[in-house]
């Protein structure tokens, strides 16, 4: 069972995340942009790329109204990228299967930090959308399997770390295959896609003189 997941598995896995990713990004390409007849008040272009930075950071009136949302979405996105690019076992496996090559790995003490503010991130937020009300109601299936699984791959993955048994790597990375396969055709995909929509939304109020 471990050389499956390990092996085809894994194989299946990451050919229909790549092949799922990239035609999920090309059929957003292609819709292309409709004219905009507003006259032109100023840059769409260095708005846009404004914009792919400039809505990472909090606004005061989003802050003060919910400011443990906030702060479980930032332990949670920021914690998830530390452990996923730089954790030693995520450096050694992406350098000796995937890229050919590495880069220095965080420290092990860093690494856990980053793995608790993470999971606590992920925990806070799965509650708020079970019990905020109006975040209930708007909530879908598809936002429960994506919360749930992103949990269970970060949950494993600590799990693994022990590195005493081989069949909790294995279960890690069955975990890991199953996100793979959902990412694509969920709204986790807002990975990739937020760039395209902050980008374009921050082009249009450019062009017409709106600040972003």
């Amino acid at each position: 069972m471990i050389d499956f997941i390990e092996g085809p598995l894994w194989t299946f896995s990451l050919v229909v995340f790549c092949v799922g990713v990239i035609w999920r990004l090309f059929s957003i390409i292609r819709l292309g942009v409709k004219t905009d007849r507003a006259p032109v008040k100023d840059s769409g272009i260095a708005s846009g790329f404004k914009s792919v930075f400039s809505r990472s950071i909090p606004r005061r009136e989003a802050m003060n109204a919910s400011p443990l949302v906030i702060i479980a979405g930032y332990m949670f996105h920021i914690g998830l990228l530390i452990v996923l690019f730089w954790a030693a076992p995520h450096v050694r496996f992406l350098e000796e299967e995937l890229l050919g090559f590495g880069w220095a790995p965080a420290p092990y003490w860093l690494f856990m930090l980053a793995a608790a503010f993470a999971l606590t991130g992920s925990v806070m937020l799965i509650i708020r959308r079970l019990v905020d009300p109006v975040l209930r109601k708007i909530s879908t299936a598809d936002d429960h399997t994506g919360a749930l699984i992103t949990f269970m791959v970060m949950f494993t993955g600590c799990l693994a770390l022990q590195e005493s048994w081989a069949g909790l790597r294995a279960f890690h990375m069955l975990w890991v295959e199953i996100l793979m396969v959902y990412f694509p055709f969920s709204r986790l995909m807002h990975a990739f896609t937020f760039t395209f929509s902050r980008a374009y939304s921050g082009a249009m109020f450019g062009r017409r003189g709106v600040g972003t």
